[in-house]
């Protein structure tokens, strides 16, 4: 596998990082998830300057500074896609680093690494639905860190509500916030669905400002289907008519189980999830904005 790191492409085995890296040892480090689909006929990024642009976003936030424009990245993965020669779904991950070593914590003034990586990939989460639980470790907060960055060491929360989730014998993990509202699970944003209307938290609640989040509100929004932006507690949670997750890795999944509560299959779910997959499969002309070709 070709990997492109700073404007070269390098074989997997040479892609390397010293262990003193202030990424490796502290979580100084910006990342992105990425999904191409081949529909056939040809391969296509989904969102891919936006996602660059929040890499770059993030990287602002946590002070990490990136030698590289959003165009420049997303040039940089089409090439490294075609270095590769796919001609199937895949999930791209740039990751924007400190390569040199470094003991201390002052980090100022170092610039940044950009990797880029691409593989073949299927589903993430079970297509049927999961089983998820709320967890007992709260999301971080945007008191304690900046979690509108999409920054590699915030993801040891993320590790530890989906290692809880999975050995109490669930799927996925639903994560509250230091106020007890649902935020989100251990990798994706979340939606319910109560009394006809489609509800998912706020970013001021402490979510990561999804980018598949996005997709979803646009696309409900052309299906005449109300979205409702706002904090949701466990209560609703547990009452929902439906509910599910969404994120690049995730991308529609519905969510059958909640701490052992029973949810349908419901026909918003079905709806966004069709209609989500035709527009990031080339069928739908009006989204062809979101789409990147690769060949």
């Amino acid at each position: 596998m070709k990997i492109w790191i700073d404007g070269k492409l390098v074989g997997e085995e040479e892609a390397r990082v010293s262990v003193l890296s202030p990424s490796l040892n502290y979580g100084f480090g910006v990342f992105e998830g990425i999904r191409a689909y081949w529909n056939g006929e040809n391969l296509y990024v989904f969102r891919l300057l936006d996602h660059m642009d929040r890499l770059l976003r993030s990287a602002r936030i946590i002070g990490l500074e990136v030698p590289y424009t959003a165009e420049e990245l997303a040039k940089a993965t089409v090439e490294v896609i075609r270095a590769n020669g796919y001609r199937e779904d895949l999930y791209i991950r740039p990751v924007a680093y400190i390569s040199k070593p470094q003991i201390s914590l002052d980090v100022r003034g170092l610039q940044a690494s950009v990797a880029i990586a691409a593989l073949p990939f299927g589903k993430y989460l079970k297509v049927e639905g999961v089983r998820a639980t709320v967890v007992s470790w709260r999301r971080v907060h945007t008191s304690m860190m900046p979690v509108m960055a999409k920054a590699t060491g915030i993801y040891l929360n993320s590790i530890m509500a989906a290692v809880e989730a999975r050995a109490r014998g669930y799927d996925e993990a639903i994560m509250l916030n230091a106020e007890g509202k649902v935020v989100e699970g251990s990798g994706e944003n979340i939606f319910v669905v109560r009394r006809g209307v489609l509800m998912t938290p706020p970013v001021e609640d402490g979510i990561l400002e999804g980018i598949t989040r996005d997709t979803v509100i646009t696309l409900a929004s052309e299906l005449g289907i109300s979205v409702l932006e706002k904090s949701i507690t466990r209560e609703e949670l547990y009452t929902a008519e439906e509910a599910f997750f969404v994120g690049t890795a995730a991308e529609i999944t519905p969510i059958i189980e909640i701490d052992g509560r029973v949810l349908p299959k419901g026909p918003i779910t079905q709806r966004i999830a069709e209609a989500y997959r035709r527009v990031v499969t080339g069928k739908e002309e009006k989204y062809a904005r979101w789409l990147t070709p690769v060949y």
